[in-house]
């Protein structure tokens, strides 16, 4: 079994190019499953595994109170790996054929309020130093682009194009997108480049970097956001992807088109977008004032 998860693991990092962390999120519902196989029924060759053996699996996960959310992803890791099995003959059927995903309740984006976010970025919070700088430049990266956490560390210096006010993005699947910034951040990346450009130890290309000259990582990104969001929000999901869903709503309820929206977050369909366009009680409470004659 190993081997056939290795082979598909190499599949979706090299010919379909997901990241690392979907790669590795794939791999370890693998292994979880042919686990559960193995120690309730014994060793299996992979055409032996039929869909009770699956049933019985997702049956012990529930009790797990796994949300359903959780649930669907493995199933849907199960109906990638029977797929690329059935693509190179390595099965003649796929028992997920007798699968059905459960319904997941559909919850609405959590983002931060507008005035929320101004007091963040106007208010001295930050300190003068280059941690305090870059802490700040996470944050306004982050709600002025909508681009995801593992973008925001994947940008380059030479992403900056700073003549058209702009950056490049590469996204999921490898595939790069062009978002334009305002004046203000692209000054504030400038002068980034300038306090990056004194430290001696440098020892990358990325953007973003620490004092030491060592590249940033994920859960500095997110401690970061959820130490500042902490001072300007009482929600309760305070991670980069607030800050993502704050980006999108923003622009819509101020009336982006819902294509252009797409674009810029690197959707590769409009459903995606679509979640976004959940009004706040503010937004229909002044729709309600302007139209209703006895408001």
């Amino acid at each position: 079994m190993q081997t056939l998860i290795s082979a598909f693991t190499a599949y979706l990092q090299f010919e379909k190019r997901y990241s690392n962390h979907t790669v590795q999120a794939y791999q370890h519902d693998l292994e979880q499953f042919f686990l559960f196989v193995k120690s309730q029924f014994g060793e299996m060759l992979i055409h032996q595994v039929s869909h009770i053996h699956i049933r019985s699996w997702l049956a012990q996960i529930k009790e797990l109170e796994i949300s359903s959310k959780s649930i669907n992803r493995k199933i849907s890791t199960l109906k990638s790996f029977y797929k690329f099995l059935l693509k190179n003959d390595l099965v003649k059927l796929s028992p997920m054929a007798k699968i059905i995903s459960p319904k997941s309740a559909k919850r609405l984006p959590v983002f931060v309020n507008e005035s929320n976010m101004e007091q963040l970025m106007e208010e001295p919070l930050f300190t003068d130093d280059f941690k305090g700088k870059t802490d700040k430049l996470i944050l306004e990266l982050l709600y002025q682009t909508g681009m995801r956490r593992a973008e925001l560390l994947g940008l380059k210096i030479n992403d900056f194009d700073q003549s058209n006010q702009q950056l490049k993005v590469l996204g999921k699947g490898n595939k790069e997108r062009i978002i334009p910034i305002q004046r203000e951040l692209s000054t504030l990346i400038k002068a980034y480049l300038v306090d990056r450009s004194l430290i001696e130890s440098m020892q990358h290309d990325f953007l973003l970097s620490f004092a030491n000259g060592k590249p940033l990582y994920e859960k500095y990104i997110y401690n970061t956001v959820r130490k500042y969001l902490s001072l300007i929000t009482t929600l309760d999901k305070k991670s980069p992807h607030v800050l993502r869903h704050t980006f999108a709503t923003q622009l819509l309820n101020q009336g982006a088109d819902l294509n252009a929206v797409k674009e810029l977050l690197g959707h590769a369909n409009l459903a995606a977008t679509q979640i976004y366009t959940h009004n706040t009680i503010d937004k229909l409470k002044e729709v309600y004032k302007k139209a209703h004659p006895k408001a």
